[in-house]
């Protein structure tokens, strides 16, 4: 059985907190251990900060989504934004990649996401926003139950 949540924020920096903390305490319920759960608030809080840094570049009108399912062991989430997209997702997901030195970025978001979860996908168009897909095994997860 999919369990699913979804979640929608204005793209203010102060809401990358409550992102991390609401995903974690909905994937929470499949008992991940301590370093699955502080991987997947990192990819979280890394993604989500990419949308609002990136996608909207401090335009605070902008809205973050999330979606989060969890199966068969498995998390899946998508962080998605309705800003301004990427040219060139392989270019940005280089690592030190940064379209933002004056903010003092590292250009290792992806790198990050990249390392924690199974799979990642980002499709992006300019103009039309980003949406970054990201899957996870849990190795000590519940499966869940009706």
């Amino acid at each position: 059985m999919k369990n699913m949540m979804q979640l929608q924020f204005s793209a203010l920096s102060q809401n990358e907190s409550f992102a991390r903390v609401t995903v974690a305490s909905f994937v929470a319920q499949l008992d991940p251990t301590m370093d699955e759960l502080t991987e997947i608030k990192t990819v979280v809080s890394e993604a989500v900060t990419n949308a609002i840094i990136h996608g909207y570049e401090s335009d605070s009108n902008g809205i973050v989504y999330i979606s989060v399912s969890l199966e068969d062991g498995y998390v899946e989430l998508s962080i998605k934004d309705e800003g301004i997209g990427i040219p060139d997702v392989e270019e940005a997901r280089q690592p030190l990649f940064t379209t933002k030195p004056e903010l003092e970025r590292s250009g290792m978001g992806f790198t990050i996401m990249e390392n924690f979860m199974d799979d990642i996908t980002v499709k992006s168009q300019p103009g039309k926003g980003t949406e970054i897909r990201l899957r996870k095994h849990l190795s000590t997860s519940k499966m869940l139950c009706n």
